[in-house]
């Protein structure tokens, strides 16, 4: 087995190189711990991997915790899970400074606005992609289908989308199981080519663990928010922040994409606390940072509490925030894989749980479909603009093609998409 001083540099590296999204992350934690290292062998990250997906927030940051546990217990999962997190914390909140401090500055305005082209492009990458893994039945196609009609038609709460997905999805498989099939199976390990490193036993589940785990995490988890609660009012926007970002917590299944609209739906146009511009903006940021995609709602806390900073200037309420929102969005992670690894090898002969989570998969396609459709109107036609914008349409087109038929990587593509944003401002005015 590996020290935990070589465990925790691992951990660190991958905080520092985990670009690319989920898909991205899952694959390098896969080549590395599974192919090079041999840390875990191919059946326990794949049992690992479903088992994380059927919790709510980001599936590779706690794919990292769980596997942190796998190896070191207790302390392996937290500083796997956290060095995951930390490296983009500080870039994001840089980032985050540089783009409300010099958001006046022509340049920085540019490049921005060529970072929508390359969100459109990402998320329209990121529906197709998904769709065509997770649709694999007439039903899972029409529930795709409605959950784009309830939530961008009629407004329906991302939340009763999922759970009702959910229900839909334990009862079809129990009444169709063609329709509401069970997801894949985990598979047999593959051939090693070498010995895999023996794991240490994993301790039994009690009630007194449980109960320990759920006190001491809910502790960590709220006592922030009472704090900054009782600093500055109930009513402060950091307060709320850290109140709203708790809920989407519990709620966030399926990714950052999946729950954005979410988070739009709410920061957006029912706090206000910034603008559906602002919030693609973001999106682009966390594009460009490690760690999980998730970190687009540091950004959301980061903005909101500049723009609402109340008795603090608006670098201290940003500050304030956006660590309370990434504190309440990745703590419960902690709580919900310590909780629920030692059951784990009981989730693979419930085959109901996972269809469920199929159902979920397939509602997710038509939420990401509604973001991928909000994001473009507001960045084809602005509401500043009133007229459609032809170049940032052509550009965003072409980074679809190079990220769909010409599997050019996610960074270049951002970058160069940047650069056109430039050019495009400053040297030819669009």
């Amino acid at each position: 087995m590996p020290g935990f001083a070589d465990a925790v540099r691992y951990w660190f590296k991958l905080g520092c190189i985990s670009f690319g999204g989920p898909a991205g992350q899952i694959a390098i934690m896969h080549k590395e711990l599974v192919e090079k290292r041999r840390w875990i062998s191919n059946d326990h990250f794949l049992h690992a991997l479903n088992f994380c997906m059927l919790l709510p927030g980001p599936e590779a940051q706690q794919l990292a915790t769980y596997l942190g546990w796998r190896l070191h217990g207790a302390k392996g999962g937290i500083a796997a899970g956290a060095l995951f997190v930390i490296p983009s914390i500080f870039i994001l909140f840089g980032l985050s400074w540089l783009f409300m401090a010099g958001g006046h500055l022509p340049w920085l305005k540019a490049l921005f606005y060529g970072l929508n082209a390359a969100v459109i492009a990402v998320v329209a990458e990121a529906v197709i992609r998904i769709g065509r893994k997770s649709l694999r039945s007439p039903s899972l196609w029409a529930m795709a289908a409605l959950s784009f009609v309830l939530i961008f038609f009629f407004k329906v709460s991302f939340v009763f989308i999922i759970l009702g997905a959910a229900l839909i999805g334990w009862l079809g498989n129990r009444m169709l199981p063609a329709q509401f099939p069970a997801g894949k199976a985990h598979g047999a390990a593959a051939p090693d080519d070498g010995p895999v490193l023996d794991l240490p036993p994993v301790r039994p589940a009690s009630w007194g663990r449980s109960a320990m785990i759920l006190s001491v995490c809910l502790i960590l988890w709220w006592l922030p928010v009472f704090a900054v609660a009782s600093w500055l009012g109930w009513g402060s926007t950091a307060a709320q922040q850290g109140l709203f970002f708790s809920k989407a917590a519990l709620v966030t299944f399926g990714g950052a994409y999946a729950v954005l609209p979410y988070v739009a739906q709410q920061a957006v146009e029912k706090y206000g606390w910034l603008s559906h511009g602002q919030m693609m903006s973001g999106l682009g940021l966390a594009e460009t940072t490690p760690g999980p995609l998730i970190m687009v709602l540091q950004f959301v806390g980061f903005v909101g509490g500049w723009q609402f900073p109340g008795s603090l200037s608006p670098l201290g309420g940003a500050a304030v925030g956006a660590l309370l929102t990434t504190w309440v969005t990745f703590m419960p992670c902690f709580l919900f894989v310590f909780l629920g690894a030692p059951h784990i090898e009981k989730l693979q002969d419930q085959p109901r749980i996972s269809a469920a989570l199929s159902a979920i998969t397939a509602a997710v396609v038509g939420v990401i479909l509604n973001l991928a459709v909000k994001f473009t109107l507001h960045a084809v036609k602005p509401e500043s603009a009133g007229a459609y914008d032809g170049y940032i349409a052509a550009v965003a087109i072409a980074a679809f093609v190079a990220l769909w038929r010409f599997k050019v990587g996610l960074m270049p593509t951002i970058g160069v998409c940047a650069l056109l944003g430039l050019a495009g401002k400053l040297l030819l005015g669009f």
